[in-house]
Order: structure tokens, then C-alpha cells, then sequence
């Protein structure tokens, strides 16, 4: 093994994946105040080992994770300092592998993202406003070749 893989989440993994939510979510989402994401991370962290979490590792350590709620994306989140490196493109591969069809939402202004998500074949069904943020929401889809 090269020390680089996919794999479930660990109980030892969720400081670093809660690192990573909240510095991606902080970086990717400026246009919302961070005391939101403050706030939600005691959640966040009280939910995610409950969750159908799988986490990209480099050497042992976490660097990225993907979410699933069946084939709803609820998260995919790449450490800052390793974004554009592939790591969100092996985490959506895999969630392919388990799925036909995928399905997530992003923030409009999330420009980065959506422009991944719309790159990686997902096509945009709705627009909706978030009634906890008041911003606006692209549903997405994807589906496979199965």
C-alpha cells in the first residue's frame, strides 16, 4: 500500500476530520458568517460517527472524507492545503462505486464546487434558499453507466 486510500472512519479519525470540515467550510463559504459553522461543529462532531463516513488518508493521516446518507452526498471536504490534488475526485469515485446515482447540494456561491461537481458529469436539477443560512442552494445529480 502506498499509504494513500480510502477507507471507513475510525473513532481516532474525528479530530482530523472535524479539522478539516470546519477549515474547508471556512474557506469555501466566506460568504456565511463563521460563528454558523462555529456553532454547528458540536453537532457536526456528535453526528459523524453515527454517519456512513469514508475518509482519504495520506500516510495514516486524514486529509479529506466524504459523507454518504445512502446516495445522498451530505458532505465531501478536502483539507485546504491538499485541495486540487485529486483528493475530492478519488472520494467521489468512490462514492460511484457504491452507487448509480448520486445526489448533493452546494451553495451557489460556492463557485468552486459547483464548478467540480458540474465537471465530474453532475448536472443541476433545482435551485432552493437554505432556511438556516438564507442562501441559495443547487440541488445535483449524477448518474451512472450501470
Amino acid at each position: 500500500m502506498d499509504g494513500k486510500a480510502v477507507r471507513p472512519f475510525q473513532a481516532g479519525d474525528l479530530d482530523a476530520v472535524m479539522e478539516i470540515w470546519l477549515s474547508a467550510n471556512l474557506q469555501a463559504h466566506s460568504f456565511i458568517p463563521e460563528e454558523y459553522w462555529r456553532e454547528n461543529a458540536r453537532e457536526v462532531r456528535r453526528l459523524l460517527p453515527e454517519a456512513a463516513v469514508y475518509v482519504r488518508e495520506e500516510d495514516g493521516v486524514p486529509v479529506g472524507f466524504i459523507g454518504l446518507q445512502g446516495n445522498y452526498i451530505a458532505g465531501l471536504f478536502v483539507r485546504p492545503d491538499r485541495q486540487s490534488c485529486g483528493i475530492g475526485g478519488e472520494l467521489l469515485r468512490f462514492a460511484r462505486e457504491q452507487n448509480s446515482c448520486l445526489c448533493l447540494s452546494v451553495y451557489k456561491k460556492n463557485e468552486r464546487a459547483l464548478d467540480f461537481y458540474l465537471r465530474q458529469g453532475f448536472r443541476i436539477k433545482a435551485w432552493r434558499t437554505d432556511e438556516n443560512t438564507g442562501e441559495q442552494e443547487v440541488s445535483m445529480s449524477w448518474r451512472g453507466e450501470r
